[in-house]
């Protein structure tokens, strides 16, 4: 029988809700990594049997990346503070944003997105990571700068076709792509707007909140940009506007359908001043044509809501007929099981949901 797994990483702990294939009724863990600021989850569901990550930030000992084969009853902490950098470099990391399975021809390799902007790569599943030299010594890093949430590397979209090409996204810095296993690596942000700059298309300097791409279609990519909503078609050559017939061009994630390349989903926010959904509704607007026209799901979801959602706090499963999940700062965790139609409230009066990751396995 199929089990349906959750992580919901949140501000003081991670929460692992457990449910069978319909994913009606949930059973929720004891807290764990309590006191942790949980950034980065994942499921990863290659190979024999599922493996699970999270990153957590310990206040007092740092950042760590932890990894379960029993599905979250137990936990293995990576040796060695997982993702570091050397000590010539004298910088430290301050949390994993990020980690991301690769490709299916590369079963091993895991990616892991960090604060400060950089990219650490395991070719073990997690059992032991490697800096990125290539990014990191990237000569436009002096101009990244930290943006509201810090400076990081948030996205990792491995190409499912090409293991040598990978694209990131970072918060500031924009979009940058590498074809040659991180040899080199340069930046794709044609078209995205900088609104707070005096050149307002530069070559990098962007403010990505996130992306996404279907593994079906990795060359189409969608953006939610701080001001702006992106699509390219191009693989990041080019990317346009798809922001017409949304309430707000503004927002952290961005989703893309698991079983419908054209389907992708935002949770759009006013700002920069207020940061609150759009008259203090909670929306999900819905794209089935690739960003040409936009509907609103409001159904189960909340009025006067005055939280956000996090650009890893929302995301899909892998089922066949795929579940969504959106956490929200205020602690409480919806799910769709019918595309974003109707919504039901899964958990309530958690801390700041940061992420959420699910499965069925």
């Amino acid at each position: 029988m199929s089990e349906a797994v959750l992580l919901v990483g949140t501000k003081k702990g991670l929460w692992i809700g457990r449910s069978d294939e319909a994913r009606e009724d949930w059973e929720w863990s004891e807290p764990q990594f309590l006191m942790e600021g949980v950034y980065g989850t994942c499921v990863d569901t290659r190979g024999d049997a599922p493996r699970l990550f999270v990153g957590g930030t310990s206040e007092h000992w740092g950042p760590g990346v932890y990894r379960s084969d029993d599905m979250g009853h137990t936990w293995t902490e990576t040796q060695g503070a997982a993702v570091r950098f050397p000590e010539e470099l004298g910088s430290s990391v301050e949390r994993v944003w990020q980690i991301q399975p690769g490709g299916p021809d590369e079963p091993g390799v895991l990616y892991a997105g960090v604060e400060p902007s950089a990219l650490f790569r395991s070719e073990d599943r997690g059992e032991s990571f490697r800096l990125i030299r290539s990014l990191w010594d990237h000569p436009h890093r002096e101009h990244w700068t930290p943006g509201f949430g810090g400076q990081a590397i948030h996205s990792v979209l491995p190409d499912p076709s090409d293991p040598g090409h990978v694209t990131v996204a970072m918060s500031t810095g924009g979009v940058y792509r590498t074809y040659d296993r991180g040899q080199s690596w340069s930046p794709a942000n044609s078209g995205i707007r900088v609104k707070f700059m005096p050149d307002p298309y530069p070559e990098y300097g962007q403010c990505v909140h996130k992306i996404a791409a279907h593994p079906s279609n990795p060359g189409r990519m969608f953006a939610q940009n701080h001001h702006g909503v992106y699509r390219s078609d191009d693989g990041g050559d080019q990317w346009d506007s798809i922001a017409d017939g949304l309430p707000a061009d503004f927002g952290f994630p961005i989703v893309v359908h698991p079983n419908k390349p054209d389907t992708v989903f935002v949770f759009p926010l006013t700002a920069d001043g207020e940061r609150i959904p759009p008259r203090g509704e909670a929306r999900v607007w819905r794209s089935d044509d690739a960003g040409a026209s936009w509907t609103p799901s409001s159904a189960g979801l909340p009025d006067h809501f005055y939280a956000v959602v996090l650009r890893d706090a929302f995301s899909a499963d892998n089922a066949e007929t795929a579940g969504l999940y959106l956490g929200a700062r205020d602690g409480s965790v919806y799910v769709s099981t019918d595309d974003g139609e109707t919504w039901r409230q899964i958990a309530s009066h958690l801390p700041d949901v940061l992420s959420v990751r699910a499965a069925v396995v």
